[in-house]
């Protein structure tokens, strides 16, 4: 992607003018989205971004400047602005003098795809949306479908002045299926919108009418669904999605962006029990195809399998270089980034809690009234503390250990850490589902998941 030459001469000049480390992220981007609504095509687009980010270390101070001029010349302009900026633009330091031993890691091709996105025609591609858009059509109360298709392939190169050469591509695609259910003046929603990291496979993963089809039941159940009621609940969370609550409430609060400043309610409390002996927290960027996984970090170094709570006592955390630089924490392979416009800070990669040895059935047996929130929304989440609000897309009534009638406007409401000392029971249904997740290095795509999930209490927020 850039010549070696180019390179080694930016990371050369960077530590002749004093960094104590320098990095050269470089990226080229392509996305493409087609989408239809009312068996139409509405949109096919595509995009192409390419350009290039330096990063300077001097001790605990980072500086970083991007560019779209890829020739030495021009990155070599940029990091004289960076320096410009530092003060740093007239120091000669004898560390830059001479060459760098790169020691370049060949990709693997892990998560190559097993049909390229070139291998089919945009044709390919209507006649697949079309079957999804006719999927969700299962009923005179389906008024209106929306059916989209994602695609998303990066190619990367992260080079550093401690010799790491890494270059990698990434591809990405997602289905999302939108229906929309009306019955006199209410109007209801639902979505369905698996992605994996392959090409154009992901339509034998997930036939494209059953996606549909699942989009349209959830807006009919909704349709149908009572006003949710409010109370302190037993709540038993659903799989798959329903990690986006651990996601937001408790995965932020292991990331060294907050650890290193104290703002992490969990900050230095390696060693100590923070949940219930039931859960098992696992941050996993090695998953083979998974939505956030990658060979890589966008620091270049290989992702790892971090086991972040193990039998309720925390382990480790996510630790990106300059969390490292700040704590003293090892590296996970955790630096990430949206793309070269960001520089790359500690985040998850596919975050989920570790299966458990129960049927799920046994997590409804013993509750008298409760609240199944089989699949989860949107929601907020107070930075530092983990107080969070969630909304329930899709909620059951829990009646002496059945799942009775549907019920909607349900809101989750507590704590993160709190929560997580009240679950008492976790099936054995791990399943994990895609997002994608903002933060101080921008959107990047992720994987949040768990099993069945029993928690003996949480707020419940309702209009009944």
């Amino acid at each position: 992607m850039l010549p070696t030459e180019a390179v080694e001469a930016v990371l050369r000049r960077a530590l002749q003018a004093g960094a104590d480390f320098a990095e050269v992220y470089a990226e080229r981007s392509l996305k493409r989205r087609m989408r239809v609504r009312s068996a139409r095509l509405e949109e096919a687009i595509s995009g192409l971004d390419y350009g290039a980010g330096i990063r300077l270390f001097f001790g605990p101070q980072v500086v970083y400047v991007y560019t779209n001029h890829l020739t030495r010349e021009g990155l070599l302009e940029a990091l004289e602005t960076l320096l410009r900026a530092r003060g740093a633009l007239g120091r000669v330091d004898e560390r830059g003098q001479g060459g760098l031993d790169f020691r370049k890691r060949t990709p693997q091709g892990l998560h190559a795809p097993k049909v390229p996105l070139s291998a089919k025609d945009k044709r390919y591609r209507l006649e697949h949306l079309l079957e999804a858009e006719a999927g969700a059509r299962i009923a005179p109360e389906i008024k209106e479908v929306e059916a989209s298709l994602l695609e998303w392939e990066q190619e990367v190169l992260i080079a550093n002045s401690e010799g790491t050469w890494a270059e990698e591509k990434r591809v990405r695609t997602r289905l999302h299926v939108l229906a929309v259910a009306q019955e006199g003046a209410e109007v209801q929603t639902g979505v369905s919108a698996p992605g994996k990291g392959v090409g154009l496979e992901l339509f034998d993963l997930y036939p494209p009418k059953a996606v549909g089809e699942k989009a349209a039941r959830q807006a009919l159940t909704n349709l149908r669904a009572k006003p949710a009621p409010a109370g302190t609940f037993p709540v038993v969370v659903g799989n798959g999605f329903g990690g986006v609550l651990f996601h937001e409430a408790v995965g932020h609060l292991l990331e060294t962006t907050s650890v290193a400043k104290k703002a992490s309610v969990l900050a230095d409390r390696l060693g100590e029990r923070v949940a219930s002996p039931a859960v098992t927290y696992i941050d996993d960027g090695t998953l083979p195809h998974a939505w956030g996984s990658s060979e890589v970090d966008d620091e270049g170094r290989p992702t790892e399998r971090t086991v972040l709570i193990e039998g309720g006592v925390l382990k480790a955390y996510m630790v990106d270089r300059l969390g490292h630089l700040l704590t003293g924490y090892p590296m996970t392979g955790s630096g990430r980034r949206q793309d070269y416009t960001f520089a790359p800070t500690s985040r998850m990669r596919n975050t989920f809690l570790a299966p458990g040895n129960q049927e799920v059935e046994d997590l409804f047996g013993g509750i008298s009234f409760g609240l199944y929130a089989k699949e989860m929304g949107g929601g907020q989440v107070k930075p530092g503390s983990g107080e969070y609000n969630f909304a329930v897309q899709e909620g059951y009534i829990i009646r002496h250990g059945r799942i009775e009638e549907a019920v909607r406007g349900a809101m989750l409401v507590g704590k993160g850490p709190e929560t997580l000392k009240r679950v008492v029971a976790v099936a054995k249904d791990l399943e994990n589902a895609p997002g994608m997740c903002g933060s101080l290095s921008g959107s990047v795509p992720v994987e949040v998941g768990q099993p069945h999930v029993l928690v003996e209490e949480i707020v419940v927020g309702g209009r009944a």
